[in-house]
């Protein structure tokens, strides 16, 4: 089991990966802003009182707060951080008064870049460092296993798992290992005929590198081929753009289990666990730092996405109503979703950190010092 990482080790890791991609998520928004000609009055990385900053020529205040679990860009004309617009405003300039396809881009540029961000730097490591090249193809079925009872034999070539493409053997181990003990279904390349198999895959626990315990599911086979290779820019991009939609649709199908039950809803990490693996990244290397800053881009990008009030994906909820009403609904049910989406988050914040009390054994470590 991975040590570990010290309390200030973990803050430093945390504050190196999460200020970069706030940073990137909220220039996305900035820069599509400036795009359209709508002033910003203020970039924030962090939330909280200021600790240093400066004001550019254009009036926008570039600042850092001592709080660095997100960030914002606050627009003229906003009441708020969360884009709110303010009362009596009537300035055509101003974010609220923009045409709403252009208050939707705006705000669906933040998330795009966290993607965009991961997409890059996965490339980055494929042409730096290589990355593994793995056949779809079976090359070895283990006895007795999931892939032996449903009937896959050497030389099948698994076309997708559950209706997902499975271009390389590693999108088969990505779907396979987020559903343990379920039965699936495989689309199977065999002797030039499209074959469907169905079974029950198996299931194994086990430590991750960070040391957390994981069920993962298992099919029992292994790739025909398998090489590691320096990948060319053109190469790169396709392949870390396969990378970063497969890890995307992880995240759907891990969020999706944990709302049917199927996975528990401890598994949801917070800040404190975040922090904990961010210094655990760092400790194993720069390579395993620099791809737990992709995933974190990724799952930043998705999760602002989610159509919650005060989130991005909250916000192109209701401008994608007012499009279809051909007007925006009223202030007091916006500011009825407003509220509740602040509420769920507070909610939900307070539920993964005693979450992340319990994982990283915080409450152990506080007895044990105390005893």
């Amino acid at each position: 089991m991975l040590e570990q990482p010290s309390v200030w080790l973990a803050i430093i890791a945390f504050v190196a990966a999460i200020g970069p991609l706030v940073f990137f998520h909220e220039l996305g928004h900035y820069g599509v802003a400036r795009l359209f000609g709508v002033k910003a009055e203020a970039f924030s990385i962090g939330f909280g009182r200021e600790i240093a900053g400066w004001t550019d020529k254009r009036g926008t205040r570039w600042k850092v707060g001592w709080l660095p679990l997100g960030g914002y860009v606050r627009f003229a004309g906003d009441m708020d951080a969360a884009s709110r617009p303010a009362h009596g405003d009537g300035d055509p300039d101003h974010f609220q008064n923009r045409p709403v396809w252009q208050r939707f881009l705006i705000v669906l540029a933040g998330p795009v870049s966290n993607f965009l961000l991961a997409i890059l730097i996965f490339a980055a490591l494929f042409m730096t460092l290589g990355t593994l090249q793995s056949s779809n193809v079976v090359g070895e079925v283990v006895p007795d296993s999931a892939a032996a009872r449903m009937d896959l034999r050497p030389g099948d070539e698994i076309l997708s798992i559950e209706g997902q493409g499975t271009e390389q053997f590693s999108d088969v181990a990505r779907i396979v290992s987020l559903r343990p003990d379920e039965n699936v279904e495989l689309v199977i390349k065999r002797d030039e005929r499209q074959i469907t198999l169905k079974g029950q895959l198996g299931a194994i626990e086990e430590e991750d590198r960070f040391g957390q315990k994981v069920r993962l599911g298992l099919l029992g086979v292994a790739s025909a081929e398998a090489r590691f290779d320096r990948a060319g820019p053109v190469t790169a991009l396709g392949l870390a753009t396969n990378q970063t939609v497969g890890l995307t649709r992880s995240i759907v199908d891990g969020l999706g289990q944990i709302i049917t039950g199927k996975r528990s809803i401890r598994e949801l990490g917070g800040p404190l666990k975040i922090a904990q693996i961010s210094g655990q990244a760092w400790v194993l290397g720069l390579y395993s730092f620099i791809f737990l800053v992709a995933l974190l881009s990724i799952n930043l990008g998705f999760i602002n996405l989610l159509p919650i009030p005060m989130l991005d994906g909250g916000h192109l909820a209701l401008y994608t109503i007012e499009a279809a009403r051909r007007r925006p609904l009223s202030e007091a049910a916006q500011e009825r979703a407003f509220r509740g989406g602040l509420a769920f988050l507070l909610i939900f914040v307070l539920f993964v950190t005693l979450n992340d009390t319990v994982s990283i054994g915080l409450f152990d470590r506080l007895q044990r010092l105390i005893g």
